[in-house]
């Protein structure tokens, strides 16, 4: 059974940002943090066009509570739920992604985002003309102790994430990343 790599620490909290349980992110990932545009097109740019996307889990499945709550779903409600490795220069992952995809959001135009396969999600979403983000909440990750995912072995048990509900076509979804101790940014993303 497999079991996502990390897990909020608590409440995702709006910017600006003093602290967070205690905690501040480190300077050189807050640009990162609160960059409004793709996050994709960044990464690509950042690793010379040697971005990679790993698939660790994609189906059908319940949110969790509070991505229901972020997402206006009932309890029951499923949700095509997509968790991802996003690599860079180095091979090495950089990126630890959670999307969450309500069944009423894949119908009609945006039936295709059911099968993206090794495409990267945010690539899709920024080249729609009629996407609209929400705001972007930050949140401090944990390692789940349950999850076996050797690519991570070597990452530190705690990161730093950034989640934001957009609206495709009027319609929801959530995108969850998280930054893994092995992201180390030479420079901030282009704006």
């Amino acid at each position: 059974m497999f079991h996502s790599p990390f897990e909020a620490i608590g409440d995702w909290h709006p910017q600006p940002l003093e602290s967070l349980h205690g905690y501040t992110p480190p300077e050189h990932l807050l640009p990162w943090l609160l960059h409004p545009g793709s996050l994709t097109a960044a990464l690509k740019q950042l690793s010379n066009g040697e971005f990679s996307v790993q698939i660790l889990s994609q189906g059908w499945q319940q949110p969790h509570l509070e991505e229901r709550r972020a997402l206006n779903l009932r309890e029951r409600t499923r949700a095509l739920v997509r968790e991802v490795l996003l690599y860079g220069s180095d091979e090495r992952p950089w990126v630890y992604a959670r999307s969450v995809l309500p069944e009423r959001t894949l119908a009609g135009k945006s039936r295709y985002l059911r099968s993206l396969d090794n495409r990267p999600l945010g690539e899709l979403l920024f080249s729609q003309p009629d996407i609209r983000r929400g705001p972007i909440v930050l949140n401090r990750l944990a390692r789940n102790p349950r999850s076996k995912q050797a690519e991570l072995d070597s990452v530190e048990n705690t990161a730093w994430g950034r989640r934001s509900t957009f609206w495709l076509h009027d319609k929801p979804l959530l995108v969850a990343e998280t930054f893994l101790s092995s992201f180390n940014p030479h420079k901030p993303p282009m704006t």
